[in-house]
């Protein structure tokens, strides 16, 4: 009987995943990654505290 992907193949297809992730995110200043995060959990005020501390300042 065929049980489909093994354990060991969504492990491996999880970590390609991620390691996607971090190459297109690695050049990304920490405080937008932190931002981003923040959007996601719902914490909006937060977030939006950090964008504002990214603005320039002119």
């Amino acid at each position: 009987m065929d049980k489909g992907r093994s354990h060991n193949d969504v492990l491996v297809t999880w970590r390609r995943r991620l390691d996607r992730c971090w190459t297109m995110e690695c050049d990304i200043d920490p405080l937008i990654l932190r931002r981003r995060l923040l959007n996601r959990q719902g914490r909006l005020h937060q977030a939006r505290g950090i964008e504002q501390e990214m603005q320039p300042v002119i």
